[in-house]
């Protein structure tokens, strides 16, 4: 079982997203995702909520946590979303960034905009590591 991590900053919307698509999409006997952040906010963005229910994923029991190193010590790669110099850098892991823009705030057509680039990139992510449900 492989383990993946997405992060951001507060760990309230784009690792979120990212997480949950990912775990919709890869066979559960090979791989998992799961979402931190560097300084967990308190709760998933509300606007995410929404624009995740709209494509009938629930994010309603998601809770930020923490990055530790408890938390990465079996991962194989972790995926930074766009956050800069604030990204965790966990060494050992494989590592990619996702340069997408923080939804907190914006407005639900910009956030539809950021959600689907995640479906997008974790697609693509899922068939390169070869990971399907198939």
């Amino acid at each position: 079982m492989k383990t993946y991590i997405f992060a951001c900053v507060h760990n309230a919307g784009r690792s979120q997203m990212a997480a949950a698509f990912f775990n919709q999409m890869v066979d559960p006997a090979k791989a998992r995702a799961v979402s931190a952040g560097t300084q967990p906010g308190a709760q998933v963005h509300p606007v995410v909520l929404d624009a995740m229910s709209e494509v009938g994923i629930d994010l309603g029991s998601a809770k930020p946590q923490k990055l530790t190193d408890e938390l990465a010590r079996d991962a194989q790669m972790l995926i930074t979303m766009g956050c800069g110099e604030d990204c965790p850098y966990v060494p050992g892991l494989r590592r990619d960034d996702w340069p997408l823009p923080d939804p907190k705030g914006r407005p639900m057509d910009e956030v539809r905009k950021v959600r689907d680039e995640i479906r997008s990139r974790v697609e693509r992510l899922v068939m390169l590591e070869g990971l399907s449900r198939v």
